[in-house]
């Protein structure tokens, strides 16, 4: 394969490593400089051009944008996925990483700890967002810091009201969190690959120091996750669409508590503490998409007028609950089951003898007006699909 790494620093140790590891396995590598490319954006004929010259005959691109090149290098991605090269992590998913509010909002609607987060504008309201989030000790965080930059404990209301004040005067955006005192100068790094965790450490600041980042002094060692932190781990980049992905995690009282989820994660700090090869997991993970890409089925499935794919809730009402695929009629509906999604677990392609769960998630293509009547409101479902019916009539 021929391969393109994005980054500013050929010499810095992750983009080093992945390169070595890359050439191990015998792919050719070229370490691209993402704010020396030109983009020309055409009517069915995008290019890509750096220093001048065309430079499209790649197979895969691995991102390594930094956060101050965030704008061109996502650019740069985005035009290689307009051409069809399999890029590691999406322009979309590096991009809604980065904006830590937009990441917490998303990550907010599923079932994964997270800090209890305030935003706000108005100088009035800046009191009440932090007695919202239970009031000093607070994390007062900048939306686009790196590396535990931009990242303060407050601990007083008043302290804090200042800082969100003084921060907010020099136009910067900043987060009011939650502050986790069982979880002080400590969290945990899950590196995730693929939808696996490959490698984990926990990372304990110095002295009195509350960032347990690296780059900052703190210290790291491997550590063996439990099943539900790396659950959270997984999920985290599934749902913010990263291939790759550096999940940090406080531990709390109530469990593991994202606090980060990274689209560009260093490989140093963990490489050293676990001495898992993570480049390697890596490239592994680039050889398997570029000869089996992902395919999306949303859009794949839906070309028959009236068919679709949906995921579909179970919860404990449904009249499919205990029963099997094949008991359940959905075959006989001109429904199909293509996966399970049980936890943190798929099940792919499952037999007709699998029994289906409370809390299970059908992943089915077939008649939508069929689908329709299996979610949980099952009355607004079929008063639709009669409504459907009516018109077609």
């Amino acid at each position: 394969m021929k391969i393109a790494i994005l980054s500013q620093g050929p010499r810095l140790y992750s983009t080093r490593r992945l390169r070595e590891a890359a050439e191990e396995r015998g792919h050719k590598v070229r370490v691209l400089d993402p704010l020396k490319f030109s983009l020309d954006v055409e009517k069915k004929n995008p290019h890509v051009y750096y220093k001048e010259k065309k430079v499209e005959n790649f197979d895969a691109v691995i991102p390594r944008v930094g956060a101050s090149v965030t704008f061109f290098g996502t650019a740069v991605v985005r035009q290689y996925e307009q051409m069809g090269v399999f890029c590691l992590n999406t322009s979309s998913a590096i991009t809604t990483s980065r904006d830590k509010l937009r990441a917490f909002q998303i990550l907010s609607r599923h079932n994964i700890g997270i800090p209890k987060t305030a935003f706000v504008r108005q100088r009035s309201s800046v009191m009440p967002a932090i007695e919202r989030v239970g009031g000093a000790p607070v994390i007062i965080k900048l939306l686009e810091g790196t590396q535990g930059i931009g990242v303060i404990l407050a601990d007083t209301n008043k302290v804090a009201e200042a800082i969100v004040e003084t921060l907010q005067s020099t136009k910067q955006n900043v987060l009011i969190q939650n502050f986790v005192e069982e979880s002080r100068g400590r969290d945990v790094r899950a590196f995730v690959v693929g939808g696996r965790v490959v490698a984990a450490m926990r990372r304990s600041a110095q002295g009195a120091e509350f960032r347990s980042n690296v780059h900052r002094g703190g210290q790291a060692a491997a550590v063996q996750l439990e099943p539900e932190y790396e659950r959270t781990a997984v999920m985290a980049a599934q749902i913010l669409g990263l291939r790759v992905a550096g999940v940090d995690m406080l531990e709390s009282n109530d469990g593991p508590q994202v606090m980060e989820v990274n689209s560009s994660p260093g490989l140093e700090g963990i490489e050293a503490a676990t001495g898992v090869n993570i480049a390697a997991e890596v490239i592994k993970h680039v050889e398997e998409q570029v000869l089996f890409p992902d395919l999306d089925i949303r859009q794949r499935l839906t070309l028959d007028r009236g068919y679709g794919v949906a995921e579909i809730p179970i919860g404990p009402e449904s009249a499919l609950v205990g029963k099997t695929i094949k008991e359940s009629g959905l075959r006989d509906q001109d429904v199909l089951v293509l996966s399970i999604i049980r936890d943190s677990q798929t099940i792919p392609n499952p037999k007709t003898t699998r029994e289906i769960l409370s809390g299970d998630r059908l992943l089915c293509y077939g008649k939508l007006l069929a689908m329709k009547t299996l979610f949980p409101s099952q009355d607004w479902a079929k008063r639709n699909t009669r409504k459907v019916k009516a018109k077609t009539k």
